[in-house]
């Protein structure tokens, strides 16, 4: 069970088995949950499942991916080239993969544990 506004550490060689095992339809589970961590850790509520959605839809898909671009790009630290970022997703997805899911795991590690309540 994930924690809302928690990120997820994600093993990319694992990431990399599940898509071919599924047939691709875990990069769309994928899309999904980095998109929704994203936005719960700056606190926003973006439409991450209609994203999702339009993500298998080939001419809408060009919208979802420049919205997780834009949402990658405010969960990102650094000053991340939107555009480039996008055409990377047009061109060769596997590299924006690589790049969300390396500032994923690097936060997922630096966050800090959530207080537990006692009872």
């Amino acid at each position: 069970m994930r924690i809302p506004g928690k990120i997820q550490r994600r093993n990319m060689w694992v990431q990399v088995l599940l898509y071919v095992v599924t047939l691709g339809i875990y990069s769309g589970y994928w899309f999904y949950e980095t998109s929704k961590e994203m936005s719960e850790t700056l606190g926003r509520k973006d439409e991450t499942l209609l994203w999702t959605i339009l993500f298998f839809i080939p001419p809408l898909s060009l919208y979802s991916m420049y919205k997780q671009v834009e949402l990658y790009e405010a969960f990102s630290e650094k000053a991340v080239e939107r555009w480039v970022i996008f055409l990377l997703w047009i061109f060769f997805a596997p590299a924006v993969w690589f790049i969300v899911q390396r500032k994923l795991n690097e936060t997922a590690i630096h966050q800090t544990p959530l207080a537990t309540a006692s009872s």
